[in-house]
């Protein structure tokens, strides 16, 4: 079987976007069982209600939903189990700082397979307030109106 390449996109956090600023983003290892390999592969998960956290100096992921399997028998996994992050002994140093000052927490943004691996890309984020989500939306629409004039006026030129 030839050895998988690339990388392959399972799920999205795009809620994490709106509700966090995003200030620093990690690569982290999963390590999962066998089933929910299987079930990632066919695309079943979701990152919404997802956050990362420390026990023991080790970072664990909960609150995400890994279906069940649904070949799988006896040996199948629970949906939201809390999952091991494999990272550097240095990275969770470097979080473990930043996540002690107040405001900030780990959210996962992206869950995905790398050269066959299942990976997790978490950020160091800083939940927003309504008047600063809305202040996103506001510049997102000034910004998609700007290049919309620049288009009307480049194709009527």
């Amino acid at each position: 079987m030839p050895k998988e390449s690339g990388r392959k996109v399972v799920a999205t956090n795009r809620k994490a976007f709106h509700d966090y600023a995003v200030l620093d983003t990690y690569e982290a290892g999963l390590a999962l069982m066998g089933t929910e390999v299987k079930s990632l592969r066919a695309g079943r998960a979701s990152l919404v209600d997802g956050f990362a956290i420390f026990y023991n100096d080790e970072l664990w992921l909960e609150g995400i939903h890994i279906s069940e399997y649904s070949q799988g028998s006896w040996t199948n996994h629970a949906a939201r189990r809390r999952r091991k992050l494999l990272l550097h002994r240095e990275e969770l140093t470097k979080i473990s700082q930043k996540i002690r000052e107040s405001g900030f927490t780990l959210v996962p943004l992206q869950l995905y397979f790398l050269n066959g691996r299942a990976k997790v890309e978490i950020a160091v984020a800083r939940g927003k307030r309504d008047y600063d989500k809305r202040q996103t939306l506001r510049e997102k629409q000034d910004n998609r109106e700007a290049l919309r004039a620049m288009r009307e006026k480049n194709l009527g030129a």
